[in-house]
């Protein structure tokens, strides 16, 4: 069995998901795992499937004629790489970060350099700006889901995390994440 990475962008416009897993059923695909969105009018996202090897190549080039409708890039997840819809058994701790305030460029840059500078790997990112309620301008927030290698000092990281939203004047919370992880 062939695990296949596959990355798609278009315009947004009904049916589009089941544009692409039309393809992926008619050559003997199992979708895997996946998260698709629209984004400033744009339908964007990734998905893995699992299809026979015998098929892997027929897949990856019915996706590449999808270019009238949807662009795609299909990856093969090599025998050596752990496929994105295999257990792969992270180690380490997995956390939950919400921030909301007022929102100016480089809040993403200055969040992600701390969790880099901690080895803290984001799994999951969602960001929105929002009109901000009788202040004018706008609300920036996000929310992250991080995993903290095995013996990561959590409070530092706390403590790094908490002076910069002070920095940016932000309202943040910070804690173990308790949302159970599809697998």
């Amino acid at each position: 069995m062939a695990t296949l990475v596959i990355t798609v962008i278009g315009d947004d416009r009904p049916g589009l998901v089941n544009v692409l897993a039309d393809v992926v059923a008619a050559h003997g695909g199992s979708w895997e795992r996946s998260q698709l969105a629209e984004l400033a009018g744009k339908f964007a996202g990734i998905v893995t499937v699992d299809v026979p090897d015998s098929r892997s190549q027929a897949l990856a080039e019915a996706l590449g004629s999808l270019g009238g409708v949807l662009e795609t890039t299909v990856h093969l997840v090599g025998e050596d790489e752990p496929a994105a819809s295999a257990p792969s058994g992270p180690e380490g701790d997995l956390l939950h970060l919400d921030l909301v305030g007022n929102d100016r460029p480089g809040i993403v840059k200055e969040i992600t350099g701390i969790l880099a500078g901690h080895q803290v790997s984001v799994e999951d990112l969602q960001t929105k700006v929002v009109p901000a309620p009788q202040a004018g301008g706008d609300l920036f927030a996000a929310r992250v889901r991080l995993r903290a290698p095995a013996g990561t000092d959590l409070s530092t990281l706390r403590q790094s995390l908490e002076e910069l939203a002070a920095e940016l004047l932000v309202d943040m919370s910070f804690d173990a994440d308790d949302q159970p992880e599809w697998e």
